[in-house]
C-alpha cells in the first residue's frame, strides 16, 4: 500500500498563515513587511513569528533597508522556499483530486 500523500505535506508551509505568506511571496520578487501583514491580515507580532519560522527553514530572506529615518523590511522567497511551496501545493492538489475508492458512491 502506498503512503497517503498527506505525509508529503511540508509542515513549515502547511499552517494557513505561512501558506498565505509563501503564496504571496511566490508571486513577487520581494514584498514589504506591511504589505504582507495587510494582505495576509495578521498582526505584526504574528507575522514576525511566522517569518522567523520560514527564515529558519531557509524559505525566505529578510532584508532591512534604511530610507531616511525609516527602516523598511523586505521579504523574499528563496529558491528552496519556492520549491517547497510548489511541492506543497502539488501535494494538496493531488489529495484534492484523488478519486473515491471503488464501491464508494460519488457525492
Amino acid at each position: 500500500m502506498t503512503a497517503h500523500p498527506r505525509h508529503q505535506l511540508d509542515t513549515v508551509v502547511h499552517t494557513p498563515a505561512r501558506f498565505s505568506i509563501m503564496a504571496l511571496l511566490a508571486s513577487v520578487e520581494r514584498a514589504e513587511f506591511r504589505f504582507v501583514r495587510d494582505t495576509v491580515q495578521i498582526s505584526d507580532s504574528a507575522l514576525s513569528q511566522h517569518l522567523t519560522t520560514l527564515e529558519k527553514a531557509g524559505y525566505i530572506t529578510i532584508r532591512k533597508a534604511q530610507t531616511g529615518r525609516r527602516t523598511t523590511t523586505w521579504l523574499s522567497s528563496t529558491p528552496s522556499g519556492k520549491d517547497a511551496f510548489t511541492r506543497h501545493l502539488a501535494t494538496l492538489n493531488q489529495i484534492a483530486s484523488q478519486p473515491a475508492p471503488p464501491g464508494e458512491p460519488p457525492e
